[in-house]
């Protein structure tokens, strides 16, 4: 089976899978797979250092009994000024793993909602002949994406385009990707995703 998306700006229609844009909308399935692209992106490099990473501190600073003061082993103690963190924080990783099968299953479940709220808008193509801003601006506008008050919207393409990124960079909310920079975080950021049916055509097939 299949069903039939419509173009924006004409009266034709893309044939896809309905496996891939008609699933049925996971909630949990989508949250646990965004959390998880976005704890893999924290870097995690924070770091302090206890007190055997301190330097110095080898000599006892005095004596066990007869001064007054409590006995110490060490002045690069967690207690003495320039000693070591009690609970330092280390290095770490927040990846989080994710099968195939669950991002796939995701990356469906999201298109297939974008689809049902007509948030996913495919054009035949972006026809940018020359990096021209205003020029661009304008036909976002008879599309009705990229106007005053609008959302941020994602301009999707199946090969990269110099000028349509070079035209796109400075219009306020409009990014643009190609179909392997895609991710279940951006397309669920953006109030509206604009696809080329030659790249709603390839995610169709890599899903598949």
């Amino acid at each position: 089976m299949s069903v039939q998306l419509n173009l924006t700006g004409s009266s034709g229609s893309v044939k896809v899978s309905d496996q891939n844009f008609a699933a049925d909308f996971n909630e949990g399935l989508i949250h646990q797979v965004v959390t998880a692209y976005m704890a893999t992106g924290r870097a995690g490099t924070s770091s302090q250092k206890n007190r055997s990473d301190v330097s110095g501190g080898g000599k006892k600073p005095w004596r066990q009994k007869g001064t007054g003061r409590a006995r110490a082993g060490t002045i690069r103690s967690p207690i003495f000024a320039g000693g070591g963190q009690t609970f330092a924080r280390s290095t770490r990783s927040y990846a989080q793993k994710v099968n195939r099968k669950m991002y796939r299953g995701a990356m469906r479940s999201i298109l297939s909602e974008l689809a049902r709220q007509e948030r996913l808008l495919v054009v035949d193509k972006f026809d940018v002949k020359k990096i021209k801003t205003k020029d661009f601006a304008a036909k976002l506008g008879k599309m009705g994406i990229a106007q005053p008050g609008n959302d941020r919207a994602l301009l999707v393409t199946a090969e990269e385009d110099n000028n349509l990124m070079l035209s796109a960079r400075n219009i306020k909310h409009v990014d643009t990707t190609v179909v392997g920079g895609i991710d279940p975080v951006s397309l669920v950021a953006y109030e509206k995703v604009v696809m080329t049916s030659d790249a709603l055509k390839k995610i169709d097939e890599n899903l598949a």
